[in-house]
């Protein structure tokens, strides 16, 4: 009966062990997929900056202040998607940034923003559900670490045309 109770309290203390671990491996999958989504976001800023440099002056006011205030935030950063769209919908800025070769650039930082958000948002998604386990709860075995948010931001890229390819030669 001993015995019983002993194999008992061993299994419920790897039992919850293994469970704050697999938690505190879900958090470190948040801090992570967050610095890659930071890095993302960074890289998509420094396009649109080196963009906005490019093109005249009349995009360049309307692209400077939101890559400029683009610092994380939400806000921020869907008015630096807004205005990315809107800058290269004008023919005219079309063909200066493809003249620069930054379309490539763009659409590529435009996808990493997408990717590294939605990876971010799937880690803050099995992090939260695995905290909302009543075992979990009543164990407390979260600690104290804060519970992750979504980051939900207008990340649509920019259309940007399909890029020619050459012609084959044989």
């Amino acid at each position: 009966m001993v015995v019983g109770a002993l194999v008992a309290v061993i299994a419920c203390a790897l039992y919850l062990s293994w469970r704050a671990t697999r938690l505190h491996r879900l958090h470190q999958r948040v801090d992570l997929s967050r610095a890659g989504l930071r890095t993302a976001l960074d890289r998509r800023r420094e396009t649109a900056l080196r963009l906005a440099r490019v093109l005249g002056p009349v995009h360049a006011a309307a692209l400077l202040p939101a890559a400029d205030a683009a610092d994380g935030g939400e806000p921020a950063e869907s008015a630096l998607s807004h205005s990315l769209r809107r800058t290269l919908a004008d023919p005219a800025a079309l063909r200066a940034a493809d003249a620069a070769g930054l379309l490539p650039a763009t659409a590529s930082a435009a996808r990493g923003v997408h990717l590294a958000r939605v990876f971010y948002n799937a880690a803050v998604a099995d992090t939260r559900r695995a905290r909302r386990s009543r075992v979990v709860r009543l164990f407390r075995l979260a600690g104290g670490a804060p519970l992750p948010d979504f980051f939900e931001i207008d990340d649509r890229p920019p259309e940007l045309p399909a890029p020619v390819a050459a012609p084959d030669t044989l």
